[in-house]
């Protein structure tokens, strides 16, 4: 699987990435190995698509990265964001394990 992610940064931040291993890159960034967010911790997993193809995927991320695509994903998300703790109940998407 391919998977098109969404982190809340500790500076409030959004950052979206793309990865073929979702658990790996989550470990990079917690590690503090991904040079975007290194000095953005802590970083929080709020938001994840699973994709079949690596070509929709990377797709999906480029579009997100758009003032369109940041838009429509805000408003997805906007529980999310708005929570007065910083903190979401849970990420949306399944689980990983």
């Amino acid at each position: 699987m391919y998977y098109v992610y969404i982190l809340r940064l500790g500076n409030g931040q959004l950052y979206t990435g793309y990865t073929e291993d979702l658990m790996r890159r989550m470990a990079e960034h917690h590690a503090g190995k991904v040079k975007s967010t290194q000095h953005r911790q802590p970083v929080r997993l709020i938001h994840y698509e699973a994709y079949a193809l690596g070509s929709d995927a990377r797709r999906r991320e480029k579009f997100l990265k758009t003032t369109e695509g940041k838009r429509l994903l805000k408003q997805q998300i906007r529980d999310i964001l708005n929570d007065s703790n910083g903190s979401p109940r849970q990420p949306t998407g399944r689980p990983v394990e």
